[in-house]
Formats: C-alpha cells, structure tokens, sequence
C-alpha cells in the first residue's frame, strides 16, 4: 500500500560511535529511521525525502521508500520479465504470435546484458531463450508454465545459457534508459547476419518491445513506457514488392503448368497454385480451403467464400502438439468471411481438381499424401521444380518467382494493372488499403496516371 501522508523531521544525534545521526520520517503514522555516519550523509538522505514528497511521490507503507526508489529496489532483470511476459501473452495469442513474441524477446534479451564475460555460444543462447524461456507448456492443472519450469530434462548447455543470461541481464529500471533503449531497438533492426531488417519485422518486433514495457508499467515496475520518449528512428529500409521478381501472366500460367507435370504430387498441387494466382490466397488460407467454401458454377465465374487459415507453425507453439494453427483470416475476427470472386480459369481447375482427387475427411480440397495439412517442405519443393522446368536457365538463377508466395504478388499485380478499384483489390486479398500502398506503391503510383488521362477525357466531353 501506498500514501502520501508524507512528515520528514529534522536530524537527530543519537548514542552511536558508528553512525550517529538519524534521518526519520513518518509514512501514514508508520515511523521510518535510517542511520549515517556522517551529517553530510544525514542531510542528502533526507533532501531526497523532502525532493520526492515535493513531486509528489506517494510512499510505500511497508519500506517508507519513495515509489521511485521502491521500484529500483524491487526491480526484477529484463529476462525474469521478459519470461513473466511471454507466459502471459501465451494463452490467448495464436501460435504464429506466440513464436513471434518468443524471437522478439530473444533479440531483446541477447543484447540487454551488462557484460559478455562468460557469455555461451550465441547460437545455444538463442535456442534456449526461444526454445525453453519463452515457450510454454500445458501443465496437468491445465495451466500453462514456461517449459523451462515444467516437468522435461532440459539440456545441460541450455541451463548453464539461462543460468548466464539471468546473472547477466539488466535489471528493467536499468533497461527504461535511453542508452539500454536505444541498444534493444538497434538489435531488432538487425537479422542474425547483421543486414538490415525489413520494415514489417522491424515494426512486430518494436511492438512487442513496446507492449513487454507497458506490462513493466502495468505490473508498477515502470512509472510510463519510456519508448515514446526516445528519439530513434529505424534504418531505411523498404517492404514494398519488387516487382522485376514478380512473374507476369505467361511466365505465370507456365510455372503453374510445370507444377501439374513436376511430380507425382504435381496434378493434386496444380489447383493449389491457381488458389495462390487466381484468388491472390495465401497458403495458410488455401491449406484450409473446405468444398463447402467453393461456389463452381458449370460455366461463368465463381467464388470462394474464405472462413479460416491454417498457417504452418513448429508444433512446440501449439497446445496440441500440431505443426499448424487453426485460426480466423488474418487481422479479422474469428468469425469473419472473405468473398472472393474467382475468374472461370480457377473454376475450371477446382472442379477437375474434385472430380479426381475429391476431399479429405473433413472436407479439405488439399491435403497432405497421409490426409493431414499440406506441408510448406512439399509444395515449395515442389514449386522449386516447375521454376527449373518452366523458366530458363538464366530467369532461375534470379530470384524470379523464387517462392510460392510470388504467386500472390502476381495475381494482386494483376488486378491492379486490369483497373480495378483498389479498395475492392484490398477488400479481395484480405488486407487494408494502406497495407496495399505499402506493398505495392510502385504499380498503384502508374495506375494514377491512367487515371488521370481518363479523368482529362471526362472534362474534355464536358467543355
């Protein structure tokens, strides 16, 4: 508990040889007394009483210590913090969160130490923090503890990491100073090879950052969040697609096509890649594509009416020891769905997909050989062997279409280079207008130009 019936009174002598002045002080009618040898000591002790009443600090009852000072004594180290947090956040956040959360603090807690002296390999540092401190598991209670805690052998050279890093770490009033800051926001800016960062990482990371703080606050660790008053910027850097690695419709439609001839896998793919192209879908939300989602008329064009994504995760950020997450659209609530008109092309493709493969159990139109979810390891596999077959030699040594993603990048592209609007574009690939901008600022920026012809011509009929 906590006051402001604050009465400091003067020095006084006592019988000591040792230390023979005495600061008191009263915190609600609780008498407080502190030794010093000297009345030089005497008097900077109680001037700091009196500076702290006078800013209006409330007093712990307890100690008799100013909130300030109450704070620094009791302060736990950034990594018994950080730990505290990622359990916290852990039984509401998805799995994807929840590893992001891990490699932020990770990144965090790495740099905020106060010495390297002893210090472990930095790759076994790394492991042990994300692995074990900041994954959790579900305890026989149904509680969730960090796995560090819980009932597993953990590994002799992950304990003596940890046992390091909690001897090591700042403590987090120490963490609240602009130098300690500024060296946490520099390390996230980084890659573990030291290159820059991309925008979007750098962003996820600092609010991670920023949140651990405000539960610092929350937990009266901290009086304010000091990020807001720290002038650092990030490096430039730039999320925006390059689009001279981006396929156009005829290298499109030929990789898609070497997909279905690539492998024994390649015609239960093949449709899977249209998803990606056609409906600008993400893996996660083609993974968990259901035949009850697909509208395939027998002529015309279709739609797919998007309800949930399964996005690939290592199965320790999962309860249920899974390798993927069931989870709402992305940046949605759980429950909502995302039409998305689909050309006859893609039409066509479903049905053939149906009528020879038909579903899993579940009603899944993609799946894994053993009917579970279809692994990124497969079909990126098996992209990289349509790029071999369908580009040449000099096209795949580039990073043209190096990933499955590019797909998507490929069909939003589309889109706006055919006119439409870009708010239905957003609306269509499932993210906001400023996050269409971002990414594709350079194409939308062209598109004015058109625009801008088509309104002169507009007032020319009119003059």
């Amino acid at each position: 508990m906590k006051s402001h019936n604050v009465r400091i009174w003067g020095i006084r002598r006592r019988d000591s040889k040792s230390a023979p002045f005495q600061v008191r002080w009263t915190v609600a009618g609780k008498v407080c007394q502190e030794p010093f040898a000297t009345k030089t000591l005497a008097d900077a002790r109680r001037s700091k009483l009196v500076t702290a009443v006078g800013a209006g600090e409330a007093f712990d009852v307890a100690t008799g210590l100013p909130a300030s000072e109450l704070r620094e004594a009791t302060s736990p180290t950034w990594y018994e913090h950080a730990c505290a947090y990622a359990l916290m956040k852990w039984p509401n956040a998805s799995a994807k969160h929840r590893a992001g959360i891990a490699e932020a603090l990770t990144a965090l807690t790495v740099a905020l130490v106060s010495t390297s002296r002893g210090a472990p390999d930095s790759a076994v540092l790394r492991r042990a923090l994300q692995g074990w401190a900041f994954r959790a598991t579900l305890g026989d209670g149904g509680e969730h503890q960090a796995l560090k805690d819980a009932d597993h052998d953990v590994p002799r050279e992950i304990r003596s990491a940890l046992d390091w890093v909690a001897g090591a770490s700042l403590k987090v009033v120490d963490v609240a100073e602009s130098d300690n800051i500024r060296r946490a926001l520099t390390a996230l800016s980084k890659r573990l090879d030291g290159k820059r960062a991309a925008d979007n990482t750098m962003r996820r990371k600092r609010m991670v950052f920023s949140n651990a703080m405000r539960y610092a606050v929350e937990r009266e660790v901290l009086p304010a969040n000091p990020l807001g008053r720290i002038d650092w910027a990030a490096p430039d850097t730039t999320d925006e697609v390059d689009f001279q690695y981006v396929p156009d419709p005829q290298q499109t439609r030929r990789l898609i096509d070497a997909v279905r001839d690539a492998d024994v896998r390649g015609p239960h793919l093949h449709a899977f890649f249209g998803c990606l192209y056609y409906a600008a879908m993400r893996p996660s939300e083609v993974a968990s594509l259901m035949r009850r989602n697909c509208k395939l008329p027998a002529e015309g064009w279709g739609e797919l009416v998007l309800t949930q994504s399964r996005p690939e995760v290592g199965k320790g950020w999962t309860d249920d020891g899974r390798s993927f997450d069931e989870r709402g659209l992305k940046r949605r609530a759980r429950k909502a769905t995302r039409p998305v008109p689909i050309p006859p092309t893609l039409v066509a493709m479903l049905r053939a997909h149906l009528d020879r493969f038909g579903t899993a159990a579940d009603g899944r139109l993609f799946r894994a050989p053993r009917g579970g979810r279809i692994g990124s390891n497969e079909y990126t596999d098996l992209w990289q062997q349509a790029r071999k077959a369908a580009l040449t030699t000099e096209e795949a040594a580039t990073p043209l279409a190096d990933v499955p993603y590019s797909l998507r990048h490929a069909g939003v592209s589309l889109w706006i280079k055919a006119g439409v609007d870009p708010v239905e574009v957003a609306r269509r690939a499932g993210h906001s207008p400023a996050v269409l901008w971002r990414f594709y600022a350079k194409i939308l920026r062209g598109q004015q130009t058109v625009s801008n012809q088509m309104i002169d011509a507009a007032l020319a009929d009119g003059a």
